[in-house]
C-alpha cells in the first residue's frame, strides 16, 4: 500500500548512478558483410566510446577495449566516427580516436591480436587534423570522410575538405599522402557519396552564416578514372534551403531531404542526357516540377506531406533515409516524433514498421532486404533495431532494453500542445511524479520543472529517460517544451526562433509553466526551470526576463552561454561561430541586442536561487561564460552554486560527473521546495 508522502520527499530505486550507467545510446549503425557494427557509451569507462558487434551468428560482443574511444571532433559535435570492410579473413575496420583524432585500421580477428595501426598523421598546429563521415572504398585503396584542419591555433582558423586517407598506412605520417577531394571553397561540405555506376559523386556544402538548416547546397561532380571530381555544379539547394541527406538510388537517381516545401520531405532528382559525365560544365540549381524554368536536375517529391523526412544535421553523417535494393526507401518521418518507414516512390505508399518504438534515431543502415536502426520509447531504452519489410516483422538486434527497476517507477508522459503568446502553439510533453510506493497528501499540488532541450535548433525526443524518472519517482514533475525554434514540427516553426532566442523560448517555457499552474496540475510556488547548453541560456535568461519574472523559484544552468557577445568569433567554436547572426542578428547591426538579451549584462535582476553546471574542457560553452556571470552575482544576496567538473566537455559523459550533477540538481530543489530528505550530499551555496 502506498504510503502517503509529500511531493519531492518520495524514496525512489532510480537512483543517481542508475541514471547515470544508462545515459546514452547505440549510435552510427552500420553493416559489415554480415555483420552489424555500432557505437556504445562507457560512462564508467571515463566516458568513451566503444565498437560493439553484432556477429553473423547473433552474438553481441564490445569491440574494442579501453582506452580506444570511437568520437570525432569535428565541428565539435563529431559526426561517424568508423568504417568497415569485409574481407575474407575477417573485416577491417577504421576508426578516430578520440583522444588524438587520428584515424586507425584494426583487424579484430587477426590471429596475432594485433592493436590499431595509425592510417593519418599529427598536426601540432591549433587542433590539429580531424576526420569524420567515414566511407570506405576498398576498390580504390581508400577511406573517403571529411577532413577538418586548423591552419592556426584560433577556433576559426580551419579548413575542411573531403579527403581520400590510403588504407595501406602511406599517410601515416605524411599529410602529403591524404588526396583531397573537394576545393576548400565551402567552409562545411559533406563525405561524398559515389553513384552505383562509380561516375558521379554528391556532397552537401554551405557556408558561413548559414547553419545548415537555414541553407546548403547538393554538389554532384563526375569522377574520373584516375579519381578526381571535376564539374561539380549545384543541383539542390540555396541560401534559404536546407539539403539535409543525400543518397543515390539503385537505379542512378539522387535522392535528397530537402525542406522546400516547409516540410525536410524525399525528393528524387534525375539528371537529364546533357548532364552526363563529359558534359557542359555547371548547370543552374532546378525549379521544382511546380515550379518553371527547371535547370539540369529536376526535383520530384516524392511523398509531399506535412511531415519531417530528415532533421539538423549536428553531426555529419547522420542518416534519415536509405535506399533498398528494390527502389524503396527506408525513412524516419513524423510531426515531433519520428517513426520508420518504408516508402515505396513508385506509389508513395508509406508503410511504418510495426513494433513498440515511437522514436527513431537519425541513424539507418541497409543489411540485404532489411534495415537496421536505432529506437526507443516511452518505456523503453534505445535499442539496436532491425524491421524486415517482406515480412513486416522488427526485432531487436543489439542493446536490448531490460527494466533495471520496476517500471512502475517509470512517469506516464502526456503529449501536450498549450497557448503561447498571441495563442501560437507550444509542444511539449509532460511527465506527472509517479511511484507505486507513494501518494502525496490530499490537496498538495507537485512541483514541477520545465526542461530546455538544447540546440536551440533541436527537439526533446518522447522517450524514456532515467534522469527524468530519477526525479518524477521522487515526485518533482518534469516539462519537456519544445519551444518555437525546435525542429520537428515544420520550417515555420523553426524559424519562429530567428532573431528572437532569449524572446521566445523563454516565453513559451513560461507559457508552458503558468499553464501548468493555472490548470491545477503544478504548484505555482514550486515551478523551476533548467537546461543544458542552448537551453541552459533559456533557463539563465528566464531568471532575468521580465516575460517570467517571480514565476521560477530556482534554476539548473548547465555548460550555458550568458554572454553573447563572448559567443561570437574566437568565443566559441567555427560551426556555431556565427549561428547568433540567425538568432539574434548581426552583431555589428544591433549590438544593443546583444547586450540587452545576455543574462551577463542582466545579473542585477536575478532574485531566485540557482545551480550552475560546467565542463572545464569544454570548447563549445567555455567555463568563461560561467566565471563572468559568478564575478556578476557575487555580493547580490542571491543563493547559487557552482560545479565545475575536470575533463569534462560539452555533455557529461562521465558516470562520476553526472551521479554528483544529479544529486546537486535534486538538492537545490529540496533546498527551494522546503522539501525534507536525509539522503542527499551536502551542496554549499554562495551569496
Amino acid at each position: 500500500m502506498a504510503s502517503t508522502t509529500p511531493y519531492g520527499a518520495w524514496r525512489s530505486p532510480v537512483g543517481a548512478a542508475l541514471a547515470a550507467s544508462h545515459d546514452g545510446r547505440p549510435e552510427f549503425v552500420g553493416t559489415v558483410g554480415q555483420e552489424i557494427w555500432w557505437t556504445a557509451p562507457r560512462p564508467r569507462e571515463g566516458g568513451r566510446r566503444t565498437l560493439v558487434r553484432r556477429r553473423a551468428d547473433g552474438s553481441e560482443v564490445p569491440a574494442l577495449p579501453p582506452p580506444w574511444n570511437v568520437r570525432s571532433r569535428v565541428i565539435e559535435y563529431g559526426g561517424r566516427p568508423w568504417a568497415g570492410v569485409p574481407r575474407a579473413g575477417g573485416p577491417l575496420i577504421v576508426f578516430v580516436h578520440f583522444a588524438d583524432q587520428r584515424l586507425y585500421a584494426w583487424e579484430p580477428d587477426a590471429p596475432e591480436g594485433a592493436p590499431p595501426r595509425p592510417l593519418t598523421p599529427v598536426s601540432a598546429v591549433g587542433g590539429g587534423l580531424r576526420w569524420a563521415d567515414l566511407r570506405a572504398h576498398p576498390e580504390r585503396g581508400e577511406l573517403w570522410c571529411v577532413l577538418e584542419e586548423f591552419t592556426g591555433e584560433a577556433p576559426t582558423q580551419v579548413r575542411r575538405v573531403a579527403a581520400a586517407v590510403p588504407l595501406d598506412g602511406s599517410a601515416e605520417d605524411d599529410r602529403g599522402a591524404v588526396r583531397e577531394l573537394t576545393a576548400a571553397d565551402s567552409r562545411f561540405v559533406t563525405c561524398p557519396r559515389l553513384s552505383p555506376d562509380g561516375r558521379r559523386a554528391a556532397w552537401i556544402g554551405w557556408d558561413h552564416p548559414r547553419m545548415p538548416w537555414d541553407g546548403t547546397e547538393l554538389v554532384v561532380a563526375d569522377l574520373s578514372g584516375d579519381g578526381v571530381l571535376t564539374g561539380a555544379r549545384t543541383v539542390l539547394g540555396g541560401p534559404g534551403e536546407s539539403v539535409a541527406q543525400a543518397e543515390w538510388a539503385p537505379d542512378g537517381a539522387l535522392l535528397a531531404a530537402t525542406d522546400r516545401t516547409g516540410w525536410w520531405n524525399l525528393h528524387r532528382l534525375d539528371p537529364p542526357p546533357a548532364a552526363e559525365p563529359g558534359g557542359d560544365g555547371p548547370g543552374a540549381a532546378p525549379a521544382d516540377e511546380a515550379g518553371p524554368g527547371a535547370g539540369e536536375w529536376r526535383a520530384v517529391n516524392l511523398c509531399p506531406r506535412e511531415e519531417e523526412f530528415a532533421g539538423p544535421l549536428w553531426r555529419l553523417g547522420q542518416r534519415w533515409f536509405a535506399a533498398l535494393p528494390d527502389g524503396r526507401i527506408a525513412t524516419v518521418h513524423g510531426r515531433g516524433a519520428a517513426v520508420l518507414g518504408v516508402l515505396d516512390p513508385a506509389t508513395g505508399e508509406l508503410t511504418d514498421a510495426p513494433g513498440p518504438w515511437t522514436e527513431w534515431d537519425a541513424t539507418l543502415a541497409v543489411s540485404g532486404t532489411r534495415v537496421v536502426g536505432v529506437a526507443a520509447s516511452p518505456y523503453r531504452g534505445y535499442e539496436v533495431v532491425e524491421f524486415d519489410p517482406a515480412a513486416a516483422r522488427a526485432r531487436v538486434l543489439g542493446a536490448a532494453h531490460t527494466d533495471p527497476v520496476d517500471p512502475a517507477y517509470y512517469p506516464e508522459p502526456e503529449v501536450r500542445v498549450f497557448a503561447g503568446p498571441d495563442g501560437r502553439d507550444v509542444h511539449a510533453h509532460l511527465y506527472p511524479p509517479r511511484s507505486p510506493d507513494h501518494a502525496a497528501p490530499a490537496g498538495e499540488l507537485p512541483p514541477y520543472v520545465v526542461w530546455a532541450h538544447g540546440g536551440p535548433t533541436s527537439r526533446a525526443p518522447l522517450v524514456l529517460d532515467l534522469q527524468i524518472a530519477y526525479f518524477t519517482s521522487r515526485g518533482i514533475g518534469v516539462a519537456e517544451v519544445n519551444y518555437g525554434g525546435s525542429t520537428g514540427y515544420g520550417r515555420a516553426y523553426r524559424d519562429r526562433l530567428r532573431e528572437q532566442w532569449g524572446v521566445v523560448d523563454v516565453e513559451d517555457c513560461a507559457a508552458v509553466a503558468r499553464a501548468l499552474a493555472r490548470e491545477g496540475t503544478a504548484d505555482p510556488a514550486r515551478l523551476a526551470i533548467r537546461g543544458g547548453s542552448a537551453g541552459g541560456w533559456t533557463a539563465a535568461s528566464s531568471l532575468a526576463s521580465a516575460a517570467a519574472t517571480g514565476l521560477y523559484a530556482c534554476a539548473t544552468v548547465i555548460y550555458p552561454i550568458l554572454d553573447l557577445a563572448g559567443w561570437t568569433a574566437d568565443g566559441t567554436h567555427d560551426f556555431e561561430s556565427r549561428y547568433l547572426e540567425s538568432l539574434v542578428g548581426p552583431l555589428a547591426e544591433v549590438p544593443g541586442r546583444y547586450r540587452d538579451r545576455s543574462p551577463l549584462h542582466r545579473a542585477d535582476r536575478v532574485r531566485a536561487p540557482f545551480l550552475l553546471l560546467q565542463g572545464l574542457d569544454d570548447p563549445i560553452c567555455p567555463p568563461v561564460q560561467c566565471e563572468r556571470f559568478l564575478e556578476r552575482i557575487a555580493g547580490r544576496g542571491v543563493p547559487h552554486a557552482y560545479l565545475a567538473f575536470e575533463g569534462e566537455g560539452h555533455g557529461f559523459r562521465r558516470a562520476d560527473t553526472m551521479i554528483r550533477a544529479l544529486e546537486a540538481e535534486l538538492s537545490l530543489y529540496v533546498r527551494t521546495f522546503g522539501v525534507v530528505r536525509d539522503d542527499l550530499p551536502a551542496l554549499k551555496f554562495a551569496m
